[in-house]
């Protein structure tokens, strides 16, 4: 006769539905545990996005001249924005390679037996990388006053719902190319190739306003170029937004929202599907 475990039982009766809170917020505080026993990442997240800034801000500055624009924001100003979405580009990178170790290790496949719903094994991970790289991401903030850049506290809470959908979107897109992955090499080959140039054409390293008339094509169907724009326009003046090129607010909120439900959405399609 098999004796049934008191772990066990705490599940036996219970609905997949009603476990969905609690299995994400497992997998989320997972990935947070992960992350502060790896505190090497906060360097490699925050430091090479800072170095970036400075370096590029102080050999760039002294030309940038956006069109159309007389002056008023110089190139460490304008860079900011971009800096804070390389660090949420970075760690949504290493969390979704959580995804690959975890399939290494059989703890996947553990998850995937468990009888909780495909959603919360996305809105988990997901989550948990969002979290991460939100967190990260508000750790620059404090640095906006040393380039000119004001922010009361209403304009820090708009920019902290902006970091998080773009946090939450972004990981969400590391998810779909790690689920189908076995190899941690081959991934950061493939959002080396994907999410850097995504991020360089998305006006953060230089505005639309000025490109070529191809890159402004490409920058215009570039998601992370509404995330870039939602935060310019609440740190900047409009006009310095509109001079840049950038789409307007609620065009940039409104893709920027739609874009991170359709990538959860493909997450959990891609969860659910077989894979081959």
């Amino acid at each position: 006769m098999n004796a049934v475990s008191p772990n066990a039982e705490i599940w036996i009766g219970r609905s997949p539905a009603s476990m969905l809170i609690p299995a994400v917020w497992s997998l989320l505080a997972r990935e947070w545990l992960r992350f502060l026993r790896q505190r090497n990442r906060i360097i490699g997240a925050l430091g090479a996005p800072i170095l970036f800034w400075v370096l590029f801000g102080s050999g760039f500055g002294a030309s940038f001249r956006p069109p159309g624009m007389d002056g008023g924001m110089d190139y460490l100003a304008y860079f900011f924005p971009g800096a804070i979405l390389l660090v949420i580009l970075f760690t949504a990178i290493f969390s979704s390679i959580s995804i690959i170790e975890d399939r290494n290790a059989g703890f996947l496949q553990g998850v995937l037996v468990a009888p909780v719903p495909r959603l919360a094994i996305v809105l988990g991970k997901v989550l948990g990388g969002a979290t991460l790289g939100f967190a990260q991401g508000m750790l620059l903030l404090p640095l906006a006053p040393l380039v000119g850049v004001s922010l009361d506290l209403g304009q820090v809470a708009v920019v902290a719902v902006e970091l998080l959908l773009i946090a939450t979107m972004l990981s969400a897109i590391g998810f779909l190319f790690a689920w189908r992955m076995d190899s941690v090499q081959g991934f950061h080959a493939v959002m080396n190739l994907l999410l850097f140039p995504m991020w360089m054409l998305s006006g953060a390293f230089f505005p639309a306003s000025g490109a070529a008339g191809w890159i402004r094509v490409v920058m215009a169907v570039n998601p992370l170029s509404y995330g870039l724009s939602s935060l310019r326009s609440a740190m900047f003046a409009q006009e310095e937004v509109a001079a840049l090129g950038d789409p307007g607010y609620w065009t940039s909120l409104s893709v920027l929202l739609g874009v991170t439900v359709v990538m959860i959405g493909l997450a959990v399609w891609a969860v659910r599907a077989p894979k081959s």
